[in-house]
């Protein structure tokens, strides 16, 4: 978000929002070092679920955050089954 969209008070869309979100939390366990599995995959789990909910009926089962270490290789990988239309 730029300051000046800041300043004038344009509306962030749910995408924004959660990619804003993760940048957060992914800066944040980089500088904090963390474990194997940071304790916030159930709670970005359930945030993506809600912002998905809004666009197509899904199940809480289709969606999977994982969250590896390799070297100095840090990755976030999260699988989500579509429904078919």
């Amino acid at each position: 978000m730029s300051f000046l969209s800041f300043l004038l008070g344009q509306k962030k869309t749910s995408a924004n929002v959660a990619k804003e979100r993760l940048q957060i939390i992914l800066a944040h366990e980089r500088v904090g070092g963390g474990n194997n599995s940071p304790d916030y995959l159930p709670a970005l789990q359930k945030e993506l679920m809600a912002v998905i909910s809004k666009y197509v009926q899904i199940n809480p089962e289709d969606i999977k955050v994982q969250f590896d270490r390799q070297d100095s290789l840090e990755v976030l990988e999260v699988k989500i089954e579509m429904p078919q239309r």
